[in-house]
């Protein structure tokens, strides 16, 4: 027996011929063999109708392996920990803490690494978390098929129900309804087959399928009916097909092999811009400090570890963990309320940021479910009697064609006119629907009527004109009038009726002539019960909606109108092919419906929104939509998704409902805005402090504060800044997309900044002034409350006090929601304010090089931070009216 031929295994390691060649150049696009007869590729498989022998069918899955999908793997801890130190902030802390051990900080050494461990442990395990809850939702592309085989040459072929993994090439199996395609397969015979392409092509309606002699050349391998792929199902009719691709080979499998990296999201370039600005300042700190002490001061290498500490008071250490524990939490609580699986942490930043969320029509705006919308007559004008005549050929054709269910189009019909109607007549016959032919046709015998039967028809529009008794200029102006319907968004399905003479032998096809057009039943997709409601939430929050869908235009348009969404022009996505990126990116930006997209329009439209300036989201769940997926800011699919979409996708929605979408952008810019607010407060408090601690350090003759009180200040801050991860916001603050924008957040820190170390330097007025006149001048190393344990003492009090009111005043949403309780950033702004003014009075004061004030300095400092919180209002004010906003 001849082994099978190479054609029919891209991947065979054995000597190729040109058939593999060809397929090779093309994974999983139109084999060799598209191009021939049935019984060609049946003598290129080696084998026949009635299927293989067992032995040859072993010996294959041996030779192919089995027909699974390549698994899709998972990250280990050990990388996703790794993975989690890419990050720059982790990078930047890891240095300085390693820096910080060099120079025998051990103190500073160690809390700096264990935040460092504590950041990346909290991301790793967040995101395995997600990872289990995908693997969860699995489901298997199919898991048995009913296959024909012989125990012997001679044997007659029996059917068998058999595990998909042991179809091999050659095997010849059977469709039914409901039947999942487990392997590329070549179709032998079949009746009244439709197959849902969707999870491949994008298309909602179910595609006819049936065999031909000699394939066309023309189109794509999903517009050759005689081919059916994996990862498609069966909605009607039934089949025998030849299956010519297997496991990895198939173009299902191929999606896996070839996504490409992904382009840096929002979040990451957010993080990387801010990263490599803090980066210089912390890189230029340290050097200038000893430069400036060498040359002042005369002091050398000992104020190194002060120079450290001066870095890393410029770091925010707790940002990976208050970003990871923020957008943790808030993935966890989208998971638990609304059944949301944010699989990569980041991209809640992204939804956050989402300015333009990009879907297709059906699923989201609609319920890929038809639904009636009106019947007319041949002249336009509403008629029932056309319906209920449409009702009579559903039921009967249903009922005597033995039908499993009726398609959606007929169940549509019969929920409109209801049971009744259609059982008043007697059926006789039933021709069911063709896809060649395009109509189905049932015959009844109608009461009071003795000896004739009435012949119903109901198809497609040009179909059954065409079986009409009609002149020519009366057929153009029913073609004009169903694609005036058409063009308004409505599937338009045509009913006609022929008397003939009662008899008993049956009727065919060649009966369905000389028949009188009724007139027309149109029909629309059922909208999303939710999709209204979600599009005015999307409008409330800023987020624009733009539809990519491979329907006609005005079946979207139709769909957008009836939801309150303005379509404006419709663009068709082969009109962007000859277009520049620069020009698609205007278009996309003015543009709300793309009808009739590939694939790659959808990538392209959103390439092209995002180098526009905007962030993107994509909802997609079949193979079709990987190139979107992959190329949005944040990918999102549904539960139902095709495996492969799952596993790119970075969001999981439990129901592929718009509103779960709403609620996790909402989510994720309370997530965006919280960790926006800690970045701002601590970038504009730690540079206020440094410059004034560089400026005093040059005037004092000696250190203005210790690296352990830096160590101590940062902690305390650190800590109470955490809130900002549990923090509850007006929402109104929720109104806009947030993205971490470097610029703005640079020249907010530095307006802050500089007006945070014109306090502190205030403070040293009033420390001079207060310890002078206690006795004992700065610096002159009195007792008492004098000298440099008194200054430190001083200075640290005033610094935990102005960033307790940083917190509260440059918080954003300060306002709180109705009836919410205390915000826990008050509780901690007023916990570090206590520890401010208590530390250096207790017992562990003087263990860090502090000691008591005298009572002079509290009423001057309040008159200090009294005139600091009037500059911080008249600012933050003036920051808002200029439009910088977050």
């Amino acid at each position: 027996m001849t082994s099978v031929p190479e054609a029919v295994t891209a991947g065979s390691t054995d000597p190729a011929g040109p058939g593999e060649q060809e397929a090779r150049q093309a994974p999983g696009g139109p084999p060799s063999w598209s191009g021939l007869t049935s019984l060609q590729v049946l003598r290129q498989l080696d084998s026949g109708p009635r299927g293989l022998v067992e032995a040859e069918a072993g010996e294959r899955l041996a030779r192919f392996g089995e027909n699974t999908v390549p698994p899709w793997r998972t990250v280990s801890w050990p990388r996703r920990l790794g993975g989690s130190l890419r990050d720059p902030f982790t990078a930047v802390l890891l240095c300085l803490g390693l820096v910080s051990a060099a120079v025998s900080a051990w103190g500073t050494a160690g809390v700096i690494l264990s935040l460092v461990v504590v950041s990346c442990v909290l991301r790793a395990g967040g995101e395995r978390r997600a990872d289990r809850s995908v693997a969860e939702l699995r489901k298997l592309v199919a898991t048995t098929a009913t296959v024909l085989r012989r125990t012997a040459e001679d044997g007659a072929p029996r059917s068998r129900e058999l595990p998909v993994t042991e179809l091999v090439p050659g095997d010849v199996i059977r469709l039914a309804p409901g039947d999942l395609v487990p392997a590329d397969v070549r179709l032998l015979r079949a009746s009244g087959l439709t197959v849902h392409q969707a999870p491949l092509t994008g298309e909602s309606a179910p595609v006819a399928k049936h065999p031909v002699d000699v394939p066309e050349p023309e189109g794509g391998p999903f517009d050759q009916p005689q081919l059916c792929f994996q990862g498609s199902s069966v909605a009607s009719g039934s089949g025998t097909a030849v299956v010519v691709r297997t496991g990895a080979h198939t173009r299902f499998a191929a999606t896996r092999t070839g996504p490409g990296r992904r382009a840096a999201s929002a979040f990451d370039q957010s993080v990387h811009g801010i990263s490599w600005v803090l980066i210089r300042f912390m890189l230029l700190t340290p050097p200038l400090v000893l430069m400036a002490n060498a040359a002042l001061r005369g002091r050398g290498f000992e104020t190194l570890p002060f120079a450290v500490a001066v870095a890393v008071g410029l770091t925010p250490e707790m940002l990976p963990v208050i970003v990871t524990t923020t957008l943790a939490r808030g993935a966890s609580l989208l998971a638990r309320d609304h059944r949301v699986i944010v699989k990569r942490l980041p991209a809640l930043h992204d939804l956050g940021a989402v300015d333009v969320l990009c879907l297709d029509k059906t699923g989201t705006l609609t319920q890929d479910r038809p639904v009636l919308h009106r019947a007319l007559d041949a002249w336009g004008r509403p008629d029932t009697e056309v319906l209920r005549w449409a009702g009579v050929n559903a039921w009967w054709t249903l009922q005597l064609a033995d039908l499993p269910a009726p398609d959606a189009l007929d169940e549509a019909i019969l929920d409109a006119v209801g049971e009744d109607a259609p059982s008043a007549y007697e059926g006789v016959a039933a021709l069911p629907f063709d896809p060649v032919r395009r109509l189905s046709t049932a015959v009844v015998r109608r009461p009071g009527r003795l000896g004739l039967h009435t012949m119903v028809v109901k198809g497609a529009v040009e179909a059954v004109i065409e079986r009409c008794a009609l002149a020519e200029d009366e057929r153009a102006r029913l073609l004009a009038l169903a694609a005036r319907e058409a063009h308004g968004g409505l599937r338009l399905l045509a009913v006609a009726t022929a008397e003939r003479p009662a008899r008993s032998r049956a009727f065919t096809t060649a009966d369905e002539r000389g028949l009188t057009l009724l007139g027309f039943v149109a029909l629309h997709d059922a909208l999303a019960p939710t999709a209204a409601d979600a599009l005015e939430v999307f409008a409330d929050r800023g987020v624009a909606v733009k539809i990519l869908t491979g329907d006609h235009p005005g079946t979207a348009a139709r769909a957008c109108r009836d939801l309150g969404l303005d379509p404006g022009a419709v663009l068709c996505a082969d009109t962007i092919e000859g277009v520049t990126d620069d020009e698609l990116a205007d278009l996309a930006r003015r543009t709300t419906v793309f009808a009739r997209c590939a694939p790659e329009h959808k990538a392209r439209i959103i390439s092209a929104l995002r180098a526009g300036g905007h962030t993107t989201g994509f909802l997609g769940d079949g193979v079709n939509d990987l190139p979107a997926l992959r190329a949005a800011d944040v990918g999102i699919c549904p539960r139902d998704a095709v495996d492969v979409a799952r596993e790119s996708a970075d969001v999981v929605l439990a129901e592929k409902d718009l509103t779960a979408i709403a609620h996790a952008i909402t989510s994720g810019r309370h997530s965006s805005v919280n960790i926006a607010t800690y970045l701002r407060i601590t970038l504009s408090s730690n540079l206020g402090n440094v410059i004034a601690m560089l400026a005093t350090g040059l005037m004092l003759p000696f250190l203005p504060m210790l690296p352990s009180q830096i160590l101590v200040q940062n902690l305390c801050f650190d800590a109470a800044q955490l809130a900002f991860a549990f923090d509850r916001l007006h929402p109104s603050a929720l109104r806009r997309p947030t993205v971490l924008q470097p610029r703005r957040i640079l020249r907010f820190i530095t307006g802050f900044g500089l007006l945070g170390a014109a306090a502190d330097l205030a403070t040293f007025g009033v420390l001079a002034f207060a310890l002078h006149d206690a006795g004992g001048p700065v610096g002159a190393g009195g007792t008492g409350g004098t000298g440099e344990a008194a200054f430190h003492a001083g200075w640290f009090t005033e610094n935990l006090l102005t960033q307790a009111l940083v917190m509260l005043l440059l918080r954003t949403g300060r306002r709180p929601a109705p009836g919410a309780p205390v915000s826990p950033v008050r509780r901690a702004a007023a916990g570090l304010a206590v520890i401010g003014i208590l530390l250096p009075l207790s017992p562990l004061g003087p263990l860090l090089g502090m000691t008591a004030l005298p009572p002079l300095y509290y009423p001057l400092l309040g008159a200090v931070l009294a005139l600091y919180t009037v500059a911080l209002r008249i600012n933050r004010s003036r920051y808002e009216k200029a439009g910088t906003g977050r």
